[in-house]
């Protein structure tokens, strides 16, 4: 049963808002050296290096039931592999703020992937309301950008990061409902393992990363990808996934946006106006009443048969 969010949850929200909404800016610089399956093999490599020094180090006990590594197997595919070749190959074409928006939808695809395959996360009025107002904060902050990137981009970069917000959608939810009971580093060390030995056979097979130049900004691209983005970040997001449940963790896509322009503005030199202090006012109001004590009506959930659904902590 999933627990009403913690001080130390809403910290780690943030720390993952932190270290995935850099990640675009990174990416963007990264794929101006690198090929696809390159650069995301590589920030794999990384960070696989910091999840399997965390679980060395605390000893955590491995899986002994073969089928959790099955899941595992499937949650690198479609939570790592698939959305980090779309989005990678996407920022080759498309405007990083577009992208921003783009994943900003998760929490959308996830709170229908919820309602239907967990039982303690209906689709209720406040949660619906909540991210409504959110999303409408995510298109204020890229609005400007978003018109330009529109014009720039191609068809092919825009479907390929929706099909990676989908993906993410069904990815924290198929966690949630079929990896449980393990401690938050164990699922994102396989996770990330999986994901960096299938995606490493693509670059071998494909792009010959032996050929590839390496200069400095490629090089602390794929270092921040990798600690941050592929390491730290995992471990906080399936401590989140196992507190506070898939809906409420999905939310740190509303701060990928703020986060992405933010580190623009330092990065780029780009501008930072009244459309962020008025979409960052909108994302944190619709953060909050997604968690709201009020509008709890559910709309629509799957429930167990001849069973109440279990509550959250909010809901009592």
């Amino acid at each position: 049963m999933i627990s009403r969010p913690t001080r130390v949850d809403w910290l780690l929200l943030l720390a993952l808002g932190f270290m995935w909404g850099t990640s675009y800016v990174f990416i963007k610089i990264g794929v101006q050296t690198l090929p696809t399956f390159t650069l995301i093999a590589t920030r794999l490599g990384i960070g696989l290096a910091v999840l399997a020094t965390v679980v060395i180090a605390a000893r955590e006990p491995l899986p002994r039931n073969p089928r959790i590594y099955g899941h595992l197997l499937v949650m690198a595919t479609i939570n790592i592999v698939l959305p980090f070749t779309l989005i990678t190959t996407a920022e080759r074409s498309v405007d990083s703020a577009l992208a921003a928006i783009l994943n900003g939808a998760v929490p959308l695809f996830v709170i229908v992937f919820a309602a239907f395959f967990l039982h303690d996360e209906p689709i209720t009025v406040n949660r619906l309301a909540g991210l409504g107002i959110g999303y409408a904060g995510v298109i204020i902050l890229v609005s400007r950008s978003l018109g330009a990137g529109l014009s720039q981009s191609s068809l092919e970069g825009e479907l390929a990061l929706i099909g990676s917000t989908a993906l993410y959608g069904a990815g924290a939810v198929y966690a949630r409902r079929n990896v449980r009971g393990l401690r938050p580093m164990i699922p994102a060390l396989f996770q990330v393992m999986f994901a960096f030995v299938i995606v490493t056979v693509l670059a071998v097979l494909l792009e010959h990363p032996w050929t590839v130049r390496w200069n400095v900004d490629a090089i602390g691209s794929v270092i921040w990808l990798g600690v941050l983005g592929s390491g730290l970040a995992y471990l906080a997001n399936f401590r989140l996934l196992s507190r506070i449940g898939a809906t409420r963790t999905s939310l740190v896509a509303y701060l990928l946006p703020v986060v992405g322009i933010i580190a623009g503005a330092i990065v780029f030199n780009e501008t930072v106006d009244g459309r962020v202090a008025a979409g960052t006012a909108l994302v944190i109001g619709g953060v909050a009443l997604v968690n709201s004590r009020y509008g709890q009506r559910r709309l629509f959930g799957r429930a167990s048969a001849g069973v109440e659904a279990p509550r959250t902590t909010a809901e009592r």
